[in-house]
């Protein structure tokens, strides 16, 4: 399976990860004129979890890659985000979205299933042509040789090209090696996730909004996904990580949830019944980037989270790693002799990228704070949501950033 470089048009890039960063990677990529392999250690491609949300920043790119038809088919567009109490459901401030959003950023707010951003940059990349996709190969090591990189298995060589893009996630082995900086660390988060069919749900709890309902250590968000047929729920609670730090469809997973939702109102206690699973994921991160070397040296970058793991209080996990990838798509392009200026190229990506990168993880870890404030704190936070509304909420500094 190993492949090489013979001076040809289109030089070789390897990416260890079949997650939706290592797909973005290959359409950045492919759009860039480099070949691509990739490795997955599984043996089919899929995306664990449920729901996810795109700001402006993200769904932006998806219409420069010529993808925003393909995303309008499988996304939901949302009316608002909303902030609500999770004690009583009374509202506390609104951010209008729809053409508001469009008109002020140039792109729309969507929801979506994980699957189905994963599909289509799927998709997108196999369209284009050049990309290589291997299942079922787990990624042991790398090593940089001149003017080159192998990708190690457990047994052989995978492939060898100009360069490798970590795109492994959070546990990735290209990090491990490049970095040595340990293992991610729980953050005192567990988040439980469902999908409801909108169906079969009451009309008054099947709404249109990205709504988070704000409690004392938790709070939960919902919003629509799968064209607006499904409702995604997600209760992030803070708790201790369980032995098991990731289950799908446990009895004892929604014991929990309504235990959890016990002191909250009506409406979330319904639809956490309402719910026909529950997965339930132990959250962990690392420390926002510290420098441009912990995303790039030599002929190894990193991307998504392999590179800076978010929590998901700002909602920018799946958005970095688009971000991410199209910075890297940039700085690949029209390079006049690949296989000498690649590494002043990734260094050029994870300079280009790591402050945004650091900053977002920042104000994610703030915002956990402030969503679960409890006592005269969570009175005060109430009281500014409601005096300054969707000022509050909107976050100019990362929707508009080109």
């Amino acid at each position: 399976m190993q492949t090489s470089w013979d001076g040809g048009a289109e030089p070789p890039l390897v990416v260890a990860g079949g997650g939706i960063g290592a797909w973005a990677t290959a359409v950045a990529a492919r759009r860039a004129g480099w070949a691509v392999q990739l490795f997955e250690q599984s043996a089919f491609f899929s995306e664990a979890g449920a729901g996810l949300q795109l700001g402006p920043n993200a769904t932006r790119i998806l219409h420069d890659w010529g993808l925003g038809a393909a995303l309008s088919v499988v996304a939901a567009f949302p009316s608002a985000v909303v902030a609500r109490s999770c004690k009583d459901g009374r509202e506390l401030s609104r951010l209008a979205l729809g053409a508001g959003v469009v008109e002020r950023y140039g792109a729309p707010y969507v929801t979506l299933h994980r699957r189905d951003l994963h599909a289509l940059l799927m998709e997108a990349a196999h369209a284009a042509g050049g990309v290589q996709a291997h299942l079922g190969h787990s990624v042991s090591a790398y090593e940089e040789l001149e003017g080159r990189v192998r990708l190690l298995g457990a047994q052989d060589c995978l492939a060898e090209g100009l360069g490798l893009i970590g795109a492994d996630g959070l546990w990735g082995r290209v990090r491990e090696q490049l970095l040595q900086d340990g293992r991610a660390q729980p953050t005192g988060h567990l988040a439980y996730r469902a999908l409801i069919p909108r169906a079969d749900m009451p009309p008054a709890l099947a709404v249109d909004d990205v709504t988070a309902w704000l409690g004392p250590r938790q709070h939960v968000v919902t919003y629509p996904v799968r064209g607006g047929d499904w409702l995604n729920l997600v209760v992030i609670a803070q708790g201790r990580a369980p032995q098991s730090m990731n289950t799908w469809t446990d009895t004892g997973v929604a014991a929990d949830v309504h235990q959890a939702l016990s002191p909250c109102c009506t409406i979330l206690r319904d639809l956490a019944e309402a719910a026909p699973s529950w997965g339930r994921w132990t959250l962990c991160d690392r420390p926002p980037v510290a420098g441009p070397e912990q995303m790039a040296r030599g002929r190894v970058a990193l991307l998504g989270d392999a590179a800076h793991p978010m929590r998901p209080f700002l909602a920018q996990g799946a958005a970095m790693a688009l971000e991410d990838a199209a910075q890297l798509g940039q700085v690949l392009e029209g390079l006049p002799h690949p296989r000498r200026d690649l590494p002043a190229a990734l260094a050029r990506y994870a300079q280009q990228r790591w402050q945004r990168a650091a900053r977002v993880q920042a104000r994610s870890r703030r915002n956990g704070q402030i969503f679960h404030l409890d006592g005269p704190l969570r009175w005060g936070r109430d009281l500014a949501l409601r005096a300054l509304g969707g000022r509050l909420m909107d976050v100019p500094w990362l929707y508009g950033d080109r």
